[in-house]
């Protein structure tokens, strides 16, 4: 098998990396390593003892054969003087006036072979070895059964003791996922965490430092949340008295300017509390069915900029006619403010797109999305701060549609919403 660039392996065989089957495979090996090991030992033991005992029956019965051979007697079925089947280093030995023993065969069967000179030749007796050989052999095949089944358990026992571990680690996984998502409520709460008499696991660990973690975060969060809105609400007082004031300036380039900036603030105030009442997840949408042309050019003439509309294929959905509205008049003062014309809002059944043939969007907002405060010009002359994206998404969200930002090939942002038909 061939491994691709991309790592064709772990993609095909990702089941494999799990810390699950790393266990399970480590703990076959461990018991086959075992299992070889023990199983040789006791082949060799029980087979030395086993050897040992024929080798002693066939020395007692060499000795009989001795004796009945010197006094002249018949020699027994199981001797013989030079057989023919004799193992030939076991004749050696009697020529040169030894005595031995030797595993060998006699009539295709297992015999215990024992030899003693005679008259410079060979005196041989044989031990039957057929049922000592079939004792080995069962032991073998038990030795095997065995372990076979001890290593079917203990994987067993190891894949439940690792699938403990590993659903607490995905559990905890799941939860950093909901966490990177947004969801700071979300919590692993492991029991074994939560209990400060216990000790802790590797995974009891994990999972308490990931909820301290989420817990900081979401304090830090609500506490900049509250700290926008609260600034926002109390610039709204001053702010509006500052707007009639203006108004009662006389007329003049002065007064045009000041009007100017108390109008930008006046924006700036409305789009913090907004973006403060998104963040608390208080907004509910109020939903109806429209259609959706006629609405998106409802909502493009209220801008009042120049923006083509098309309707390649009209739907009826259900919708907050409000917030969609709010949603695609701020992707049109986007395109207007940081592309270049033409600007199209194209509607095509349940996806709304609206484009611009600027420079297109910045990498860091197609990586991480819009920020607020972080916004940098695109080929306009005016830098914003991220607020009409940042408000356009979190409607959507309310609405719950699907906004998606990204580049044409042959240039310019293209802001895609898809809505429920």
């Amino acid at each position: 098998m061939t491994l691709g660039r991309e790592g064709v392996w772990p993609r095909r065989f990702g089941w494999a990396a799990t810390l699950r089957w790393k266990a399970a495979f480590f703990t076959v090996v461990m018991c086959c390593f075992l299992a070889t090991v023990l199983g040789v030992l006791v082949h060799v033991l029980v087979g030395r003892q086993t050897e040992d005992q024929a080798r002693d029956a066939a020395l007692v019965e060499l000795d009989s054969a001795v004796e009945a051979y010197v006094d002249g007697e018949p020699l027994g079925r199981d001797a013989g003087v030079d057989p023919s089947e004799l193992p030939p280093a076991l004749r050696e030995m009697a020529r040169h006036g030894e005595r031995g023993t030797q595993l060998g065969r006699h009539a295709g069967h297992p015999v215990m072979w024992a030899v003693a000179p005679a008259d410079g030749t060979a005196l041989a007796v044989r031990q039957d070895y057929t049922q000592r050989a079939a004792v080995l052999q069962g032991l073998d095949r038990a030795i095997i059964g065995s372990a076979a089944v001890a290593i079917f358990l203990t994987l067993l026992v190891g894949l439940y003791a690792a699938s403990g571990v590993t659903r607490r680690l995905h559990r905890t996984a799941q939860v950093a996922r909901r966490i990177s998502g947004g969801d700071l409520d979300a919590r692993v709460d492991d029991p074994r965490g939560l209990r400060p008499g216990y000790a802790r696991d590797e995974p009891a660990a994990v999972a308490a430092a990931l909820d301290a973690m989420a817990a900081s975060l979401q304090a830090k969060l609500h506490s900049e949340q509250r700290f926008t809105a609260d600034v926002a609400h109390e610039l709204r007082t001053p702010l509006t008295g500052l707007h009639a004031a203006a108004e009662l300036l006389p007329p003049g380039r002065p007064t045009e300017m000041v009007q100017e900036r108390v109008r930008a603030m006046r924006r700036l105030t409305e789009d913090l509390l907004e973006i403060s009442r998104l963040d608390a997840e208080v907004e509910r949408a109020e939903l109806d069915v429209h259609p959706l042309g006629p609405l998106a050019e409802r909502a493009v003439r209220a801008t009042g900029l120049a923006a083509e509309v098309r309707v390649v294929r009209d739907a009826r959905v259900e919708t907050d006619r409000r917030r969609l509205e709010r949603v695609l008049g701020n992707l049109v003062g986007n395109a207007h403010k940081h592309g270049s014309p033409p600007v199209t809002v194209t509607v095509d059944g349940p996806v709304i797109t609206v484009r611009d043939h600027g420079d297109g969007y910045p990498e860091e907002l197609l990586a991480h999305g819009p920020q607020r405060f972080r916004s940098r010009p695109g080929s306009g002359t005016k830098a914003g701060h991220g607020l009409g994206l940042t408000i356009a998404l979190g409607q959507a969200r309310v609405l719950g549609t699907t906004l998606r930002f990204s580049n044409a090939p042959d240039g310019g942002a293209v802001a895609e919403l898809t809505t429920d038909a």
